[in-house]
């Protein structure tokens, strides 16, 4: 059994692949490969161990050939792997979820915290310099505790980030999903509501949802006009979730007060203009990236490979939406 990681992982899937006696070669390139370069590497393989940034496509899947059982994917989102075309050819595709729930929904509560306080902002203020001893209007902010934080999508990670806020800073918490969420309720007494409602009377709102076809520009100029002046936007999801030229033009206009984004509609290219913006907190897809977490992934995703290939249902196994 053969498998192709497309991109250094930490060595502690490495070391249970090995413990497990499969063959695997893993890329030595510090970037992304080309398609071309993806599918000449994963030909003959049994198992693919991708990234978010690997466009796991019919073509790549052909090219590594009918022996090919599984794609796991180093991430919770599944956006970058054809999942139908995998289910046809009868190939198994796999997430990391769970063991990044934690450190993305710190993050997340971060760059509400950032945004919010003006934190960024006022680092560079002072290491320019500018700095001339106290003042009662320099760099106001707005206030978290006590606030209202509303979360669109509430699964692991936005469950996780609404008891945060509950609990440690007394927030309430509004929440739209496709369901009402009874633990989240009963816990916090968090409220289910429209999307309308929500972005009206939220100070906070973190997105939390896969990309799909639905939810791609789920946040556009028609909902920044009806959110606060004061609100606050927190984009830890998939980038495409939020239009980034009508957030551009909301930011510029005052129409919210400020942002903080971890992914980027284009990544790894960052819409023309955010980065001349004192109100956004812009952060390189980094929510997970803490040494526990991106060691947990790379164990997950072995365990998803090794049951695969035994033949067993992997722990972590993606279906068509």
């Amino acid at each position: 059994m053969k498998v192709f990681i497309t991109r250094k992982i930490p060595n502690r899937g490495l070391e249970l692949l090995t413990q497990n006696k499969i063959d695997f070669e893993m890329s030595e390139l510090d970037r992304p490969l080309t398609p071309d370069e993806l599918k000449a590497k994963v030909a003959g393989v049994d198992g693919i161990l991708s990234q978010l940034v690997d466009k796991i496509t019919a073509e790549v899947m052909d090219a590594a050939g009918k022996q090919l059982k599984v794609v796991a994917n180093y991430a919770v989102g599944f956006d970058n792997v054809s999942v139908k075309d995998a289910t046809n050819r009868h190939i198994l595709v796999t997430n990391t979820p769970d063991v990044l729930t934690d450190s993305v929904a710190d993050h997340a509560f971060a760059l509400m915290m950032a945004a919010a306080r003006r934190v960024v902002e006022s680092d560079r203020f002072s290491r320019a310099g500018k700095y001339q001893g106290w003042q009662p209007f320099l760099l106001l902010g707005q206030e978290v505790y006590g606030k209202t934080l509303g979360i669109i999508g509430s699964g692991r990670i936005g469950s996780a980030l609404a008891m945060r806020a509950a609990k440690g800073f007394n927030m309430k918490v509004l929440y739209h999903d496709q369901k009402p969420n009874e633990n989240l309720e009963n816990e916090i007494g968090a409220k289910f509501v429209t999307k309308e409602e929500l972005l009206k009377n939220s100070d906070f709102v973190s997105l939390h949802v896969p990309l799909l076809p639905e939810t791609k520009h789920l946040i556009s100029t028609h909902e920044f006009e009806m959110m606060k002046k004061t609100a606050v936007l927190v984009n830890t999801a998939r980038g495409p979730v939020v239009d980034e030229q009508a957030l551009l033009k909301a930011l510029r206009n005052g129409d919210i007060f400020a942002a903080g984004i971890d992914v980027w509609e284009n990544e790894p290219k960052l819409t023309p203009g955010l980065e001349d913006l004192e109100n956004i907190v812009i952060t390189p897809h980094t929510a997970s990236a803490t040494v526990e977490t991106r060691e947990n992934m790379s164990l997950v995703a072995a365990q998803n490979i090794i049951a695969a290939l035994k033949g067993e249902t992997p722990p972590n196994l993606v279906k068509i939406q």
